[in-house]
Protein backbone atom coordinates (compact mmCIF):
# COMPACT_ATOMS: atom_id res chain seq x y z
CA UNK A 1 0.00 0.00 0.00
CA UNK A 2 1.67 3.22 -0.98
CA UNK A 3 0.69 6.33 1.44
CA UNK A 4 0.13 9.56 0.00
CA UNK A 5 0.71 12.59 0.89
CA UNK A 6 -2.64 14.32 0.02
CA UNK A 7 -5.87 13.74 -2.08
CA UNK A 8 -4.97 15.10 -5.23
CA UNK A 9 -1.54 12.83 -5.32
CA UNK A 10 -3.89 9.37 -4.53
CA UNK A 11 -5.55 10.69 -7.68
CA UNK A 12 -2.92 10.15 -9.87
CA UNK A 13 -3.89 6.73 -10.34
CA UNK A 14 -6.93 7.75 -12.11
CA UNK A 15 -6.73 7.60 -15.62
CA UNK A 16 -8.83 8.67 -18.92
CA UNK A 17 -11.89 6.26 -19.13
CA UNK A 18 -11.95 4.74 -15.77
CA UNK A 19 -15.09 3.36 -14.29
CA UNK A 20 -15.23 4.51 -10.91
CA UNK A 21 -16.99 3.13 -7.65
CA UNK A 22 -17.41 5.55 -4.84
CA UNK A 23 -18.00 4.38 -1.30
CA UNK A 24 -21.80 5.59 -1.19
CA UNK A 25 -24.53 6.71 1.90
CA UNK A 26 -22.83 8.56 4.98
CA UNK A 27 -19.34 7.10 4.14
CA UNK A 28 -18.83 9.24 1.23
CA UNK A 29 -15.06 10.24 0.55
CA UNK A 30 -16.01 13.31 0.61
CA UNK A 31 -12.24 14.52 0.50
CA UNK A 32 -11.46 11.96 -2.43
CA UNK A 33 -14.31 13.37 -4.77
CA UNK A 34 -13.18 16.81 -4.18
CA UNK A 35 -9.67 15.73 -5.46
CA UNK A 36 -11.32 13.11 -7.89
CA UNK A 37 -13.13 16.48 -9.36
CA UNK A 38 -10.03 18.73 -9.94
CA UNK A 39 -7.86 15.71 -11.47
CA UNK A 40 -11.46 14.88 -14.05
CA UNK A 41 -10.76 18.32 -15.32
CA UNK A 42 -6.84 17.14 -16.85
CA UNK A 43 -9.06 13.50 -17.78
CA UNK A 44 -11.92 12.77 -20.10
CA UNK A 45 -14.52 10.28 -19.90
CA UNK A 46 -14.40 9.19 -16.55
CA UNK A 47 -17.75 7.19 -15.17
CA UNK A 48 -18.44 7.76 -11.24
CA UNK A 49 -20.56 4.62 -10.08
CA UNK A 50 -22.29 5.05 -7.00
CA UNK A 51 -25.83 4.43 -4.47
CA UNK A 52 -26.49 7.34 -2.96
CA UNK A 53 -23.84 9.83 -2.52
CA UNK A 54 -23.99 12.98 0.43
CA UNK A 55 -22.29 16.03 -0.12
CA UNK A 56 -21.22 15.32 -3.85
CA UNK A 57 -21.85 18.73 -5.45
CA UNK A 58 -17.86 18.54 -6.25
CA UNK A 59 -18.32 16.15 -8.93
CA UNK A 60 -21.90 17.47 -10.13
CA UNK A 61 -20.71 20.68 -11.53
CA UNK A 62 -21.34 21.73 -15.52
CA UNK A 63 -17.49 22.14 -16.26
CA UNK A 64 -17.19 18.50 -15.45
CA UNK A 65 -19.52 17.71 -18.70
CA UNK A 66 -17.13 15.05 -20.95
CA UNK A 67 -15.07 15.00 -18.04
CA UNK A 68 -16.32 12.94 -15.49
CA UNK A 69 -20.27 11.56 -15.99
CA UNK A 70 -22.37 10.33 -12.65
CA UNK A 71 -24.18 5.98 -13.02
CA UNK A 72 -26.17 6.31 -10.37
CA UNK A 73 -28.23 3.46 -8.94
CA UNK A 74 -30.24 5.37 -6.90
CA UNK A 75 -30.85 9.30 -7.33
CA UNK A 76 -29.55 11.50 -4.60
CA UNK A 77 -29.71 15.21 -4.10
CA UNK A 78 -26.70 16.31 -5.58
CA UNK A 79 -27.84 13.67 -8.69
CA UNK A 80 -31.40 14.08 -9.36
CA UNK A 81 -31.37 17.68 -11.72
CA UNK A 82 -27.90 15.96 -13.68
CA UNK A 83 -30.50 12.74 -14.48
CA UNK A 84 -33.51 14.87 -15.10
CA UNK A 85 -31.57 17.04 -17.44
CA UNK A 86 -29.72 14.22 -19.09
CA UNK A 87 -26.08 14.52 -17.69
CA UNK A 88 -26.14 11.63 -15.67
CA UNK A 89 -27.62 7.95 -15.70
CA UNK A 90 -29.92 6.40 -13.65
CA UNK A 91 -29.62 2.82 -13.49
CA UNK A 92 -33.21 1.16 -12.19
CA UNK A 93 -31.60 -2.02 -10.72
CA UNK A 94 -32.95 -4.40 -7.70
CA UNK A 95 -30.12 -3.49 -4.84
CA UNK A 96 -29.64 -7.18 -4.40
CA UNK A 97 -28.68 -7.18 -8.05
CA UNK A 98 -25.69 -4.74 -7.98
CA UNK A 99 -23.30 -6.50 -5.90
CA UNK A 100 -23.54 -9.23 -8.80
CA UNK A 101 -23.04 -6.94 -11.88
CA UNK A 102 -19.88 -5.92 -9.87
CA UNK A 103 -18.93 -9.02 -9.40
CA UNK A 104 -19.14 -10.43 -12.50
CA UNK A 105 -17.71 -7.50 -14.27
CA UNK A 106 -21.14 -6.35 -16.27
CA UNK A 107 -20.61 -2.77 -14.07
CA UNK A 108 -16.69 -3.29 -15.17
CA UNK A 109 -14.88 -1.35 -11.49
CA UNK A 110 -11.46 0.06 -12.47
CA UNK A 111 -11.00 2.06 -9.11
CA UNK A 112 -13.27 1.29 -6.17
CA UNK A 113 -12.76 4.37 -3.69
CA UNK A 114 -13.82 4.40 -0.02
CA UNK A 115 -13.49 5.66 3.68
CA UNK A 116 -12.17 2.91 6.06
CA UNK A 117 -10.95 2.78 9.74
CA UNK A 118 -7.42 2.61 10.69
CA UNK A 119 -6.02 -1.19 10.26
CA UNK A 120 -5.69 -3.23 13.56
CA UNK A 121 -2.82 -5.20 14.50
CA UNK A 122 -3.40 -7.57 11.23
CA UNK A 123 -4.04 -4.91 8.70
CA UNK A 124 -7.49 -5.10 8.63
CA UNK A 125 -9.48 -1.92 7.51
CA UNK A 126 -13.31 -1.07 8.27
CA UNK A 127 -15.77 -0.31 5.89
CA UNK A 128 -17.33 0.70 9.23
CA UNK A 129 -20.87 2.19 8.21
CA UNK A 130 -21.39 1.55 5.05
CA UNK A 131 -20.87 -2.59 3.38
CA UNK A 132 -23.85 -2.16 0.98
CA UNK A 133 -21.97 -2.96 -2.44
CA UNK A 134 -18.94 -1.25 -1.64
CA UNK A 135 -17.56 -4.64 -0.83
CA UNK A 136 -18.19 -6.71 -4.02
CA UNK A 137 -16.24 -3.08 -5.48
CA UNK A 138 -13.67 -4.02 -3.54
CA UNK A 139 -12.91 -7.49 -4.13
CA UNK A 140 -13.85 -6.50 -7.87
CA UNK A 141 -11.63 -3.38 -8.73
CA UNK A 142 -8.03 -3.68 -10.52
CA UNK A 143 -6.98 -0.55 -7.78
CA UNK A 144 -8.31 0.64 -4.37
CA UNK A 145 -8.00 4.12 -3.14
CA UNK A 146 -8.92 4.43 0.41
CA UNK A 147 -9.14 7.30 3.01
CA UNK A 148 -8.30 6.14 6.21
CA UNK A 149 -10.29 7.92 8.92
CA UNK A 150 -10.10 7.37 12.70
CA UNK A 151 -13.57 8.52 12.80
CA UNK A 152 -15.03 5.57 10.95
CA UNK A 153 -16.01 3.29 13.59
CA UNK A 154 -15.13 -0.70 13.23
CA UNK A 155 -17.97 -2.67 12.31
CA UNK A 156 -18.48 -6.63 12.36
CA UNK A 157 -19.34 -9.20 9.25
CA UNK A 158 -18.19 -8.27 5.68
CA UNK A 159 -16.50 -5.03 6.21
CA UNK A 160 -12.90 -5.60 6.36
CA UNK A 161 -10.48 -4.46 3.78
CA UNK A 162 -6.86 -5.57 4.67
CA UNK A 163 -4.54 -3.05 3.54
CA UNK A 164 -2.66 -5.46 0.91
CA UNK A 165 -6.22 -4.97 -1.14
CA UNK A 166 -5.26 -1.02 -1.10
CA UNK A 167 -3.01 0.32 -3.68
CA UNK A 168 -3.02 3.87 -2.27
CA UNK A 169 -4.34 5.64 0.86
CA UNK A 170 -4.71 9.01 2.15
CA UNK A 171 -4.89 9.54 6.31
CA UNK A 172 -7.74 12.41 6.93
CA UNK A 173 -9.10 12.63 10.23
CA UNK A 174 -12.98 13.82 8.37
CA UNK A 175 -16.18 13.97 10.58
CA UNK A 176 -18.48 11.45 9.33
CA UNK A 177 -21.59 12.73 7.76
CA UNK A 178 -24.44 12.38 9.88
CA UNK A 179 -28.40 12.26 10.05
CA UNK A 180 -29.40 13.60 13.43
CA UNK A 181 -32.79 11.92 15.47
CA UNK A 182 -35.74 14.21 14.51
CA UNK A 183 -38.98 13.92 16.29
CA UNK A 184 -41.63 12.74 14.22
CA UNK A 185 -44.63 14.91 12.74
CA UNK A 186 -48.16 14.54 13.93
CA UNK A 187 -48.67 12.56 10.74
CA UNK A 188 -45.71 10.33 10.93
CA UNK A 189 -46.76 9.12 14.59
CA UNK A 190 -50.10 8.39 13.27
CA UNK A 191 -48.45 6.34 10.39
CA UNK A 192 -46.38 4.90 12.86
CA UNK A 193 -49.23 3.98 15.24
CA UNK A 194 -50.86 2.30 12.31
CA UNK A 195 -48.13 0.44 11.46
CA UNK A 196 -47.20 -0.83 14.83
CA UNK A 197 -50.74 -2.17 15.03
CA UNK A 198 -49.08 -4.87 12.44
CA UNK A 199 -45.91 -5.97 14.46
CA UNK A 200 -46.67 -8.84 17.00
CA UNK A 201 -43.68 -10.23 18.99
CA UNK A 202 -41.00 -11.91 17.34
CA UNK A 203 -41.54 -10.23 14.02
CA UNK A 204 -38.10 -10.02 12.50
CA UNK A 205 -38.10 -6.26 10.64
CA UNK A 206 -36.66 -4.12 7.95
CA UNK A 207 -37.38 -0.61 7.39
CA UNK A 208 -35.52 2.25 6.58
CA UNK A 209 -34.25 6.44 7.59
CA UNK A 210 -36.82 8.94 8.25
CA UNK A 211 -40.00 9.68 10.95
CA UNK A 212 -42.15 7.16 9.89
CA UNK A 213 -39.92 4.13 10.92
CA UNK A 214 -38.66 6.07 14.02
CA UNK A 215 -42.07 6.34 14.37
CA UNK A 216 -42.81 2.78 14.28
CA UNK A 217 -39.99 2.13 16.19
CA UNK A 218 -40.76 4.13 18.81
CA UNK A 219 -44.23 2.75 19.48
CA UNK A 220 -42.90 -1.14 19.98
CA UNK A 221 -41.56 -1.24 23.40
CA UNK A 222 -43.88 -3.22 24.85
CA UNK A 223 -43.45 -6.04 22.14
CA UNK A 224 -40.67 -8.97 22.69
CA UNK A 225 -38.25 -10.73 20.65
CA UNK A 226 -38.08 -8.94 17.65
CA UNK A 227 -35.17 -9.41 15.09
CA UNK A 228 -33.78 -6.83 12.48
CA UNK A 229 -32.93 -8.01 8.96
CA UNK A 230 -32.43 -5.04 7.05
CA UNK A 231 -30.44 -2.88 4.25
CA UNK A 232 -30.40 0.01 6.84
CA UNK A 233 -30.19 0.82 10.38
CA UNK A 234 -31.53 3.53 12.43
CA UNK A 235 -31.23 5.99 14.32
CA UNK A 236 -34.21 4.32 17.04
CA UNK A 237 -33.46 0.58 16.77
CA UNK A 238 -30.22 0.85 19.67
CA UNK A 239 -33.00 2.12 22.08
CA UNK A 240 -35.20 -1.38 21.71
CA UNK A 241 -31.74 -2.78 21.44
CA UNK A 242 -31.26 -1.68 25.28
CA UNK A 243 -34.85 -2.16 26.18
CA UNK A 244 -34.20 -6.05 25.11
CA UNK A 245 -37.12 -5.41 22.99
CA UNK A 246 -34.60 -6.62 20.06
CA UNK A 247 -33.07 -9.86 20.85
CA UNK A 248 -33.12 -11.59 17.58
CA UNK A 249 -33.31 -14.78 19.33
CA UNK A 250 -36.54 -16.05 17.14
CA UNK A 251 -34.54 -15.37 13.61
CA UNK A 252 -33.43 -18.49 11.82
CA UNK A 253 -30.54 -16.76 9.96
CA UNK A 254 -27.88 -14.88 12.41
CA UNK A 255 -29.60 -15.68 15.23
CA UNK A 256 -28.90 -13.32 18.09
CA UNK A 257 -27.82 -10.73 15.52
CA UNK A 258 -29.41 -7.39 14.15
CA UNK A 259 -28.00 -7.56 9.99
CA UNK A 260 -27.92 -4.28 8.07
CA UNK A 261 -25.68 -3.27 4.79
CA UNK A 262 -24.90 0.08 6.18
CA UNK A 263 -26.71 2.81 8.87
CA UNK A 264 -27.11 6.18 8.64
CA UNK A 265 -27.85 8.42 11.64
CA UNK A 266 -26.92 10.13 14.27
CA UNK A 267 -22.57 9.93 15.77
CA UNK A 268 -24.90 8.56 18.88
CA UNK A 269 -25.61 5.72 15.98
CA UNK A 270 -21.99 5.29 14.71
CA UNK A 271 -20.75 5.14 18.34
CA UNK A 272 -23.15 2.02 18.86
CA UNK A 273 -22.15 -0.42 16.16
CA UNK A 274 -18.60 0.29 16.88
CA UNK A 275 -16.95 -2.44 17.42
CA UNK A 276 -20.12 -4.56 18.53
CA UNK A 277 -20.67 -7.92 17.20
CA UNK A 278 -24.33 -7.90 17.74
CA UNK A 279 -24.42 -6.03 14.93
CA UNK A 280 -23.33 -7.45 11.56
CA UNK A 281 -22.69 -5.45 8.60
CA UNK A 282 -23.33 -7.84 5.46
CA UNK A 283 -22.88 -7.53 2.04
CA UNK A 284 -26.02 -6.01 0.14
CA UNK A 285 -26.42 -8.96 -2.03
CA UNK A 286 -27.16 -11.18 0.90
CA UNK A 287 -28.87 -9.11 3.01
CA UNK A 288 -31.12 -8.24 0.06
CA UNK A 289 -31.73 -11.76 -1.46
CA UNK A 290 -35.53 -12.31 -1.49
CA UNK A 291 -34.52 -16.05 -0.65
CA UNK A 292 -32.01 -15.36 2.66
CA UNK A 293 -34.79 -12.69 3.54
CA UNK A 294 -37.89 -15.69 3.64
CA UNK A 295 -35.87 -18.24 5.75
CA UNK A 296 -36.75 -15.58 8.51
CA UNK A 297 -40.55 -16.32 10.20
CA UNK A 298 -42.70 -13.35 10.43
CA UNK A 299 -40.56 -10.78 8.01
CA UNK A 300 -42.37 -7.18 8.21
CA UNK A 301 -41.29 -5.04 5.65
CA UNK A 302 -42.13 -1.11 5.84
CA UNK A 303 -41.21 0.93 2.59
CA UNK A 304 -42.38 4.38 1.45
CA UNK A 305 -44.03 5.07 -1.63
CA UNK A 306 -44.69 8.35 -3.47
CA UNK A 307 -48.06 7.58 -5.09
CA UNK A 308 -49.95 4.41 -5.15
CA UNK A 309 -53.13 4.30 -7.45
CA UNK A 310 -56.23 2.40 -6.99
CA UNK A 311 -55.43 -0.68 -8.21
CA UNK A 312 -52.67 -1.00 -5.63
CA UNK A 313 -49.56 0.13 -8.19
CA UNK A 314 -46.65 1.74 -6.00
CA UNK A 315 -44.86 4.46 -7.35
CA UNK A 316 -41.23 4.84 -5.05
CA UNK A 317 -38.47 6.24 -7.60
CA UNK A 318 -40.09 9.16 -9.88
CA UNK A 319 -42.49 11.99 -9.92
CA UNK A 320 -43.82 11.68 -13.40
CA UNK A 321 -40.89 11.04 -15.52
CA UNK A 322 -38.56 12.88 -13.70
CA UNK A 323 -36.27 10.64 -11.18
CA UNK A 324 -36.41 11.13 -8.11
CA UNK A 325 -35.01 8.38 -5.92
CA UNK A 326 -34.20 4.51 -6.92
CA UNK A 327 -35.76 1.22 -6.98
CA UNK A 328 -33.38 0.21 -4.15
CA UNK A 329 -34.23 -2.90 -1.94
CA UNK A 330 -38.42 -2.45 -2.01
CA UNK A 331 -39.20 -5.28 -3.95
CA UNK A 332 -36.83 -7.09 -2.23
CA UNK A 333 -37.96 -7.04 0.76
CA UNK A 334 -41.73 -7.15 -0.34
CA UNK A 335 -40.83 -10.31 -1.82
CA UNK A 336 -38.80 -11.89 0.52
CA UNK A 337 -41.60 -11.06 3.33
CA UNK A 338 -44.16 -12.55 0.82
CA UNK A 339 -42.75 -15.98 1.01
CA UNK A 340 -42.02 -15.68 4.66
CA UNK A 341 -44.05 -17.92 7.10
CA UNK A 342 -46.16 -15.32 8.86
CA UNK A 343 -44.64 -12.47 6.82
CA UNK A 344 -46.42 -9.08 5.57
CA UNK A 345 -45.24 -6.05 3.22
CA UNK A 346 -46.06 -2.62 4.39
CA UNK A 347 -46.07 0.12 2.33
CA UNK A 348 -46.36 3.66 4.15
CA UNK A 349 -47.28 6.68 2.75
CA UNK A 350 -48.41 10.43 4.29
CA UNK A 351 -52.30 11.13 2.46
CA UNK A 352 -51.36 14.15 0.72
CA UNK A 353 -48.63 16.17 -0.71
CA UNK A 354 -47.29 19.68 -1.46
CA UNK A 355 -48.57 21.27 2.15
CA UNK A 356 -51.87 18.87 1.28
CA UNK A 357 -53.03 20.22 -1.55
CA UNK A 358 -52.57 16.84 -3.61
CA UNK A 359 -53.42 13.42 -2.70
CA UNK A 360 -50.59 10.52 -2.57
CA UNK A 361 -53.60 7.96 -3.27
CA UNK A 362 -54.61 8.68 -7.02
CA UNK A 363 -56.95 7.31 -9.52
CA UNK A 364 -53.96 6.20 -11.97
CA UNK A 365 -50.61 6.70 -11.48
CA UNK A 366 -49.16 10.36 -12.95
CA UNK A 367 -48.18 10.30 -16.96
CA UNK A 368 -44.57 8.46 -16.72
CA UNK A 369 -44.13 7.38 -13.36
CA UNK A 370 -42.30 3.79 -12.72
CA UNK A 371 -43.93 1.39 -11.16
CA UNK A 372 -41.44 -0.02 -8.42
CA UNK A 373 -44.23 -2.30 -6.41
CA UNK A 374 -46.72 -3.96 -8.67
CA UNK A 375 -50.56 -4.25 -7.68
CA UNK A 376 -49.51 -8.16 -7.25
CA UNK A 377 -47.25 -8.06 -5.00
CA UNK A 378 -48.64 -5.25 -2.65
CA UNK A 379 -50.02 -6.34 0.87
CA UNK A 380 -50.81 -3.25 3.57
CA UNK A 381 -50.57 0.11 2.04
CA UNK A 382 -50.91 2.59 5.19
CA UNK A 383 -51.79 6.18 5.91
CA UNK A 384 -52.43 8.41 8.42
CA UNK A 385 -55.92 7.54 8.20
CA UNK A 386 -55.42 3.79 8.77
CA UNK A 387 -54.52 0.16 6.95
CA UNK A 388 -55.62 -1.03 3.73
CA UNK A 389 -55.07 -4.90 3.29
CA UNK A 390 -54.61 -5.31 -0.31
CA UNK A 391 -53.82 -8.73 -1.04
CA UNK A 392 -56.52 -11.21 -2.53
CA UNK A 393 -58.45 -7.92 -3.45
CA UNK A 394 -60.34 -7.20 -6.59
CA UNK A 395 -59.91 -4.12 -7.92
CA UNK A 396 -62.87 -3.05 -7.34
CA UNK A 397 -62.11 -3.97 -4.02
CA UNK A 398 -58.44 -2.42 -3.55
CA UNK A 399 -60.16 0.96 -4.63
CA UNK A 400 -62.85 0.94 -1.87
CA UNK A 401 -59.96 -0.04 0.52
CA UNK A 402 -57.39 2.87 -0.72
CA UNK A 403 -60.37 5.38 -0.75
CA UNK A 404 -60.79 4.95 2.96
CA UNK A 405 -57.32 5.31 4.25
CA UNK A 406 -57.43 8.60 1.45
CA UNK A 407 -57.08 12.05 2.90
CA UNK A 408 -61.51 12.53 3.22
CA UNK A 409 -60.50 15.95 1.14
CA UNK A 410 -59.79 13.65 -1.73
CA UNK A 411 -62.30 10.77 -0.92
CA UNK A 412 -64.98 11.84 -3.15
CA UNK A 413 -62.83 12.45 -6.33
CA UNK A 414 -61.56 9.71 -6.31
CA UNK A 415 -64.79 7.53 -5.77
CA UNK A 416 -65.69 9.62 -8.85
CA UNK A 417 -62.33 8.68 -10.94
CA UNK A 418 -62.43 5.34 -10.64
CA UNK A 419 -62.17 3.70 -13.53
CA UNK A 420 -63.26 0.01 -12.13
Amino acid sequence: MKLASSSQEAMQLVQSGDRIWCHSMAATPVPLLEALAHRALELQDLTVMQLHLEHAESICTPELQGHLRNRCFFAGESTRALINTGQADYVPLFLSELPKRLRSDEERVDIAMIQVSPPDSHGNCSLGISVEASAAAVQSASKVIAMINPQMPRTHGDSFVNIRQIHCAIECDYPLIEHPYQEPTEIQQAIGRNIADLIDDGDCLQMGIGGVPDAVLEQLADRKDLGVHTEMFSNALPRLIELGVVTNSRKKKQRGKSVTGFVMGSRALYDFVDDNPSVAFLDIEYVNDPTIIARNDQVVSINSALQVDLSGQVCADSLGTQIYSGVGGQVDFVTGAAFSRGGKSIIALPSTAKGGAMSRIVPTLAAGSGVVTTRAQVDFVVTEYGVAKLKGLSLRERARALIDIAHPSFRADLAAARWF
